[in-house]
């Protein structure tokens, strides 16, 4: 439960040879949403997946490491999309046509976790966009984009000023978006350069497009590994003592139900265990007390 939050915000990504299995599997309440993938070779086989020909074969036929399938995404879409989990054989009959015949060929795939359910809140640009939860609900920033989608939005039409429709987006809207109101019940932001940038030409209309999951499980901020982390001395002095001990609390408790829900027998096992040691001491207390009235 603990890092729940941390497994769904990560990015994924696996690799498979051919005549190998790859498997995608994504934590409890979340599905694989793919976001690329590549079937083909364009590194030379001693870096990866060497060939399983013998050597004096191999080397009578040249290795393509220009080769690539375009169907590889609309497959991996087909087999994984919106599962839980999925795992299949990767060869070239799988994807269609063989590009390279004789040239040994590798699958890679990168995926996220998407929740089950899952918010969307559009504000169109210089408008203020706000994300609240129920009571005991806490924000979990799952995507944000800020700039000029191809598709563009319904909540907020683009006006054709004569400029093609080129596509433009803010490289540190999700980690801007994370910062103010993951792990919060509510916050609010202005869906402005001045906050994100402006990652479009001038007079290009923008859009911030969030999409987030309310969550009761005690959050976890993801580790930004290309930047420090930063450490606010100021803001950690002034936050209450007991939500520290309530999420302490409420981790616990989560901790030990997840604990008895995947094993049933050990917990059960426990619980009768603690009864008889329960009533042996009760016994015990039982026995002194009656001899010392005697006594």
């Amino acid at each position: 439960f603990a890092g729940y939050i941390s497994q769904v915000l990560k990015n994924y990504s696996d690799h498979a040879c051919d005549g190998e299995y790859v498997s995608l599997r994504c934590p409890h309440r979340t599905t694989i949403s793919i976001q690329s993938s590549f079937y083909g070779r364009i590194v030379p086989s001693h870096q990866l997946c060497p060939s399983r020909y013998p050597h004096s074969y191999a080397t009578l036929i040249k290795e393509d490491v220009a080769c690539s399938v375009g169907t590889s995404l609309q497959k991996m879409l087909d087999e994984c999309q919106d599962r839980r989990s999925c795992q299949f054989l990767v060869n070239s009959r799988l994807f269609g046509m063989d590009p390279c015949p004789g040239t040994g060929k590798y699958l890679l795939v990168w995926y996220k976790c998407r929740p089950n359910e899952y918010k969307s809140k559009v504000a169109c640009e210089d408008d203020k966009l706000r994300l609240s939860c129920k009571k005991s609900m806490v924000i979990a920033i799952y995507s944000a984009i800020f700039g000029r989608t191809q598709g563009g939005s319904l909540e907020c039409p683009y006006q054709n000023l004569g400029m093609p429709m080129i596509e433009c987006q803010s490289a540190t809207a999700l980690q801007l978006m994370i910062k103010r109101c993951h792990g919060k019940r509510s916050c609010s932001i202005y869906a402005s350069t001045y906050e994100f940038g402006d990652p479009c030409y001038p007079g290009i209309q923008k859009h911030l497009n969030v999409i987030y999951t309310c969550d009761n499980t005690p959050v976890l901020l993801p580790v930004d590994e290309t930047q420090p982390p930063a450490l606010s001395s100021s803001s950690s002095s002034m936050e209450p003592v007991g939500v520290g001990t309530e999420m302490a609390l409420l981790s616990n408790i989560l901790a030990a139900y997840a604990f008895i829900t995947e094993n049933p027998e050990r917990a059960a096992l426990y619980f009768v265990s603690g009864v008889c040691i329960g009533l042996v001491l009760t016994l015990l207390a039982l026995v002194l007390r009656v001899s010392c009235r005697t006594d």
